[in-house]
């Protein structure tokens, strides 16, 4: 029983080990069919991925070369364009050469046609000289009057274009020169004068007061020169005393302090001191606002503090018939005007012009020169020798050195060439206008002429028919010169001739 045992068990494990086998090659081949599977799709999985890769390098491929071609097309049509430009300008500079040869052969044919005209009035000129002589045993003189005399009446035209062509280029040649020769000949047509106001005068409410004034003894008027520097003159005309002295800011106080005595009513040393004292804070602070008010209204600025209240005083100075002050702000108007014109240092020549009379602030009390008092004062502020040297040489003395200095020197004289500066009277200033214009009419064929501008300009119409243009240039030119030596004006006088034709129609 045991060998059957043994025998089944072997067989079961026969039959155990083949199925087992059977099942394992099946799961063995199974799995291999999936591997298998499985690889296929993963090939065509990449198959599919290369596919598209490929499509989208050919579609990118493709869109570069698009890219490409239409790059290569806008380059080609640019060139194209440039070429084209290239060659419209290239015709129109040969145009132009063409152009500029065509004109220099012209003007060497007018060129030699004016010398040919020249020639043949020479010859002309020769020949009738010697036909003249022969026939009407003229002189040389008389046959040369009447030969140029007749030339002059057939070349009129041409005579007044060659005149305008001459003047024109007489003012292109003193253009370089012009800035220095204006400022330079614009000092010598006006000439310094004195003229200052050394008395203030003081109205009185009552000739009762003059009597208040003296005091008692005369203590009241002596207390009143003493405290102020100045002297009362009370004497026998109505309803007024007068102030004396050379200081107007002196005058200028004591007039305040009296008129502010003469409305209190109350007048006694005590009451005079104390009227004094405030009075001069006043005037103190208004010297330093006028001088504030002077440097804002002009523009100049740098200035210190000291040298502005210098200034200020300036308001107390007279000459010229107007306050120092004044005279300085229109100077300094004057030579920023020119300086821009001229293209010079416009705040260097304006700091210079308020500052060129600095020194008559204190000249009263310091001997010397207005114009070298000012320059010590400037060198004591420190200021630059560019401005110390305009303000010491505004007088010409010493000669000045810069441009800026010459525009001050030529400001300053206009200023005080004014009308009215030198004490001319309306009468005198329309008398010398009408004899200027009356200097004009003098003239054949004028019929009116105007001064205006002051006299600085005179205008001279003339008749049409008498005066041709030929004749206007000459008369312009023979004007002038009647006015240099007749009228010696203060300063430059422009002629200008006017010749006017009128053509009138009437219908009917």
């Amino acid at each position: 029983m045991e060998w059957i045992t043994i025998v089944f068990v072997a067989v079961g494990l026969a039959v155990g080990a083949g199925v087992g086998f059977s099942i394992k090659h099946k799961k063995v081949a199974k799995t291999e069919q999936e591997l298998v599977a499985e690889q296929e799709r993963i090939l065509k999985d990449s198959q599919h991925k290369a596919d598209a890769v490929l499509r989208d390098a050919q579609n990118d491929a493709f869109k570069l070369h698009q890219d490409l071609k239409k790059d290569e097309h806008e380059k080609r049509e640019q060139l194209e364009k440039l070429e084209s430009r290239l060659v419209k300008k290239e015709e129109l500079l040969d145009d132009k050469i063409e152009k500029h040869e065509q004109m220099r052969a012209s003007l060497e044919e007018k060129v030699m046609s004016v010398k040919s005209l020249r020639e043949e009035v020479e010859r002309i000129y020769r020949t009738q000289s010697e036909e003249l002589q022969r026939i009407a045993a003229l002189t040389k003189d008389e046959a040369r009057d009447l030969l140029m005399k007749k030339v002059e009446e057939e070349s009129k035209d041409i005579i007044v274009v060659q005149i305008k062509k001459a003047e024109d280029e007489l003012k292109k040649q003193a253009n370089d020169r012009a800035k220095y020769i204006i400022a330079s000949a614009m000092q010598k047509y006006a000439a310094e004068v004195t003229a200052e106001s050394t008395v203030t005068i003081v109205d009185l409410p009552s000739d009762e007061m003059k009597g208040r004034i003296i005091g008692r003894e005369g203590r009241n008027i002596n207390t009143f020169e003493q405290i102020t520097g100045v002297d009362v003159i009370i004497d026998d005309t109505p309803g007024s005393i007068i102030i004396s002295g050379f200081d107007m800011v002196r005058r200028y106080m004591a007039k305040l302090v009296l008129e502010k005595l003469i409305a209190d009513g109350r007048i006694h040393p005590a009451r005079i001191e104390e009227t004094y004292i405030k009075v001069k804070e006043d005037v103190n602070t208004l010297i330093k606002d006028l001088g504030e008010k002077a440097v804002y209204e002009t523009g100049v600025t740098g200035l210190p503090q000291n040298l502005i209240r210098l200034l200020g005083r300036l308001k107390f100075r007279i000459g010229y018939g107007q306050n120092v002050l004044k005279h300085s702000m229109e100077v300094c108007y004057l030579s920023g005007l020119l300086a821009e014109e001229l293209k010079a240092d416009v705040n260097l020549a304006k700091k210079g012009a308020l500052l060129h009379d600095v020194g008559k602030a204190v000249d009263h009390e310091i001997p010397g020169h207005h114009a070298k008092i000012g320059a010590e004062i400037a060198r004591k502020f420190g200021l630059s020798k560019e401005l110390i040297h305009i303000i010491e040489s505004h007088h010409n003395d010493p000669e000045p050195q810069s441009l800026e200095a010459i525009i001050v020197a030529t400001a300053n004289l206009i200023a005080n060439s004014r009308p009215g500066a030198n004490k001319d009277n309306l009468d005198s200033y329309i008398k010398r206008m009408t004899d200027l214009e009356g200097m004009c009419t003098e003239f054949k064929g004028v019929k009116k002429a105007f001064a205006i501008q002051a006299g600085s300009e005179v205008r001279v119409f003339v008749e049409p028919e008498e005066v041709d243009d030929l004749e206007s240039v000459k008369l312009t030119h023979a004007i002038t010169k009647k006015i240099e030596e007749g009228f010696q004006p203060p300063g430059p006088v422009k002629v200008n001739v006017i010749r006017e034709t009128r053509a009138e129609a009437f219908a009917e």
